[in-house]
């Protein structure tokens, strides 16, 4: 007789065994029609899985996270079914579950073509409205070898041969289609509703480029048609905002072949540039840093020394001069433990703060590298905090502090809290994890903040917390971190003489807000679709001429705003002010200032907004006030486009 505790603490008695979707049934036809599947003691499972014992349950739906996944999941099964029925002949391989989505990988004699696309989703259409029941199964590892090589399914008798050999296989059955898949899946077909399919990608087989490649199909699954077309809004409003095609119409910068993964800055992107880096090394500065700067070359024994050369090798750029090999630095850390190292250092020189701007190389695939967003070269807002143990949880909660500030004035509120734990591949004995790990959670409660443990997603010296921005289109962007590491400076023999005169390793705290500065551009480029906060605008003001006869009152004023270090420029040509207005207003300048013979008898200057708003004739210094008003707001108030 299970008893069934629900999450709002109520209890139902059950005279027998009882499957998810009874107990569903007995709360309400309502939620039985909803049901996905169930949460038993923690673990998802499908509506038919019976409960024997008392346990806790949650029923999930559509509206749940959980629920997305499970639908997710199953329409990338739909996805398949629909392919082999339409092409029998085509290989299903592997379909999980991705941000917003799912794909599933397909081996096929030949390119799926747009036609072919469109074809697959009517008919995945037509098998969600059949409401084709699932029902799982279980074989043998040798069973389901058998079986799926007797289909003709050579890969996933592959996959199914590298599970242990005492494993039972799950499979799922939907009308005449079976997979291999651990589930849960939606009790019937009916459930997906409101998915599509988005793009085509190829992919090798087990991401091996030894092996076959292979055909990717891309899709989005929602639990309703709303939620699906309010995804497909975002999407096309993502791909307006791409800051690859914003930075060719406001020229800030380009990538060409000879240097893949590395930036070319223009004129205007590197004023952008400068102003993010500026503004935090401000930030710094006022925060007890101290600036300080590593070679781009080391010899590949202190990379041996710190640990990176064994757990970090294959993403490093390697030279040899003169019979010894160096790599290119990837991180700055190492180089920070050398500045610490010259000198002998008291408990009292602690915390000692060392920041860097610190350009780092990193040899991603070429496969992964995307605009702004990954690069092979980047720099970041490094810096390391040397301190004692005792000192950690003021630290951290400091850090914590500063970089919500931080985020605040670039105009992101939405901070998204994990902490990651120790990897399996990582130095560093159980003990020391243990402490490092403790230390970053007890500074997070103390902070009471929200957040999530990710297990195993620490770097390999050390747990970490990671903070993560959601911008206006509801995209999550992993950004800022604070790390503990006990492991690196007693690796490169750092110390200091402790109150009491022993010698000491100190602790050490990696920490970034913005992460990669390039990145974080490419997000400000994208969250504001190139429309910049005046304070980061590359040009914030342009002067217009309406005839030659303003030409000279022009470049006054654009020198009188020069002077003032606002930056701005006059725009002399010999075109219609309309013309010249419209086009400034497409590079996103914020202020445009017109100047007839009647501004120019005044002194004064006609003020428009990159918006389309007119704030009137005013003096040269009114306009002065009220644009430095703008630039202190940091980001904080944004004007429309």
């Amino acid at each position: 007789m299970p008893a069934i505790t629900l999450p709002d603490g109520s209890q139902r008695q059950f005279d027998q065994t009882v499957s998810v979707h009874q107990v569903a049934a007995d709360i309400g036809a309502g939620l039985a029609r909803a049901a996905l599947g169930g949460k038993v003691n923690g673990q998802l499972v499908d509506t038919s899985y019976l409960i024997e014992q008392d346990s806790e349950l949650a029923i999930i739906t559509a509206k749940d996270d959980d629920g997305l996944e499970i639908i997710r999941h199953s329409t990338a099964h739909l996805l398949a079914q629909a392919v082999k029925s339409l092409f029998p002949d085509a290989q299903v391989t592997i379909g999980p579950v991705i941000d917003d989505g799912f794909y599933y990988d397909f081996a096929y004699q030949r390119p799926f073509t747009p036609e072919d696309f469109k074809t697959i989703e009517k008919r995945m259409a037509e098998l969600a409205k059949a409401d084709i029941p699932l029902t799982r199964s279980t074989k043998s590892r040798n069973q389901a070898i058998e079986f799926f090589s007797g289909l003709g399914e050579k890969y996933k008798a592959e996959i199914v041969g590298d599970i242990p050999d005492d494993a039972d296989i799950s499979l799922y059955q939907q009308g005449d289609f079976i997979d291999l898949c651990r589930g849960p899946h939606v009790p019937s077909t009916g459930h997906l509703k409101a998915f599509k399919l988005t793009k085509l990608a190829g992919a090798y087989w087990r991401a091996d480029a030894n092996n076959e490649m292979l055909q990717r199909i891309y899709g989005t699954a929602w639990g309703n048609k709303q939620q699906l077309k309010d995804y497909l809004t975002r999407i096309e409003e993502a791909e307006k905002r791409d800051h690859r095609k914003i930075a060719k119409q406001l020229d800030l910068f380009h990538f060409q072949e000879e240097a893949p993964g590395m930036i070319f800055w223009h004129p205007n992107g590197w004023t952008l540039y400068q102003q993010v880096e500026q503004y935090i090394r401000q930030v710094m500065d006022q925060n007890g840093y101290q600036e300080v700067r590593t070679p781009q070359v080391v010899d590949r024994k202190l990379w041996e020394k710190s640990g990176h050369w064994e757990n970090f090798g294959a993403n490093m750029f390697t030279t040899q001069s003169e019979n010894r090999e160096y790599a290119v630095k990837p991180m700055n850390c190492p180089g920070h433990i050398q500045i610490y190292n010259r000198g002998l250092r008291s408990y009292r020189d602690l915390p000692l703060r060392l920041a860097e701007f610190g350009s780092c190389h990193r040899n991603e695939p070429s496969g992964t590298l995307h605009g702004l967003m990954r690069l092979r070269n980047f720099v970041q807002d490094d810096a390391h905090i040397f301190c004692s143990e005792d000192q950690i949880q003021q630290e951290v909660a400091t850090f914590i502090e500063l970089l919500f500030e931080v985020y605040k004035a670039f105009g992101f509120t939405d901070i998204i809290i994990n902490l990651s734990t120790r990897p399996t591949q990582r130095v560093g004995s159980d003990e020391v994890w243990d402490k490092a790990e403790q230390a970053l959670q007890q500074a997070l409660d103390s902070s009471d903040l929200n957040w999530d443990l990710l297990p195993g997603e620490g770097a390999f010296y050390g747990p970490k917390i990671e903070f993560s921005l959601r911008d206006s289109l509801q995209r999550v962007w992993q950004c800022g971190t604070i790390q503990v590491d006990f492991s690196m400076p007693e690796r490169l023999d750092a110390s200091y003489i402790a109150e009491d005169g022993s010698r000491q390793t100190p602790v050490m705290l990696h920490r970034a807000i913005l992460g990669s500065l390039e990145r974080f551009i490419g997000i400000l480029i994208e969250e504001h679709a190139g429309a910049l906060p005046t304070w980061l605008a590359p040009t914030q003001a342009v002067i217009i001429n309406i005839t030659d006869d303003q030409a000279e009152y022009a470049n006054e004023v654009a020198e009188r705003l020069s002077n003032q270090q606002i930056r701005s420029r006059a725009d002399l040509r010999n075109e219609k002010m309309g013309y010249k207005i419209r086009e400034h207003t497409l590079q996103r300048v914020p202020y445009l200032l017109v100047v007839g013979n009647r501004e120019r008898d005044a002194a004064e200057v006609a003020v428009r907004t990159r918006g389309g708003e007119d704030l009137g004739s005013m003096s040269v210094d009114t306009f002065m006030s009220h644009i430095n008003a703008d630039i202190a707001s940091r980001g904080q108030v944004v004007l429309e486009d």
